[in-house]
């Protein structure tokens, strides 16, 4: 394995939402919703530091309470719906060399809306940006029962195909490529890509997720599934 790289985590946690009043904290199974990921920062053996960037001086004394560090609050202009990740994550990597004089190989932006991505999750990441030199390494999620031939539209009530088939029909599942997409519970990237406006670079890698970590929380539906997915863990652990 090539030398484990240093990684600075950085916990995206701004203070507006709308879907879900004060997301980052809404109460899960007893906890606020941020400590779940600032817990999984804590059992990772390779991130060198992990911070919050927050706006919001509630969020920060959550997190402050839980064990996490919060060495600036995030400006106004980078906490509005329209800012861009890539703009708060440099904003993080500039206050580390600027303040403190550190620099790091790579960052990992670590939502708190994935409150079952584990310490073990962060790490295989690190480790496979160091086994394959990777540019990016994104955590991913299968598509279950996803076929493109299986998308429809609606036109005047009617169905049909969003996109056309040699067949005419859908295909059988078994005959499909599998598919996956992001499941937003790690975001991986060479520092010197993120200060260019680059969250992927030439190679991206994929770490797959099962789906019982892979929630992501947007609305109350996926906090009583994630509800769900961390009381069956306990239970079949006990």
């Amino acid at each position: 394995m090539s030398k484990i790289p240093s990684v600075l985590g950085i916990i995206t946690a701004r203070g507006g939402s709308k879907g879900i009043p004060n997301k980052n904290i809404a109460p899960l199974c007893g906890k606020p919703l941020l400590a779940y990921t600032i817990e999984a920062t804590k059992c990772s053996k390779l991130l060198t530091r992990t911070i919050i960037s927050t706006d919001s001086a509630e969020i920060a004394a959550i997190a402050k309470k839980h064990g996490a560090e919060v060495p600036f609050m995030r400006p106004a202009e980078l906490s509005t719906d329209e800012a861009l990740a890539l703009d708060v994550l440099a904003h993080a990597i500039r206050h580390a060399k600027d303040q403190d004089g550190q620099s790091f190989d790579y960052v990992m932006m670590l939502q708190p809306t994935s409150p079952l991505r584990t310490g073990e999750d962060i790490d295989a990441c690190i480790r496979l940006a160091a086994e394959t030199d990777a540019d990016s390494v994104f955590s991913m999620k299968e598509l279950p029962d996803f076929a493109p031939q299986k998308i429809k539209t609606i036109e005047n009530g009617e169905i049909k195909p969003f996109i056309e088939d040699e067949q005419g029909q859908s295909a059988p599942r078994h005959k499909g490529k599998k598919a996956y997409k992001r499941n937003c519970a790690i975001y991986l990237t060479k520092t010197e890509l993120i200060l260019k406006g680059d969250q992927f670079g030439k190679k991206s890698m994929a770490y797959v997720m099962p789906q019982e970590r892979s929630i992501d929380i947007n609305d109350p539906v996926d906090l009583e599934l994630a509800e769900f997915w961390m009381k069956k863990t306990i239970s079949s652990n006990t």
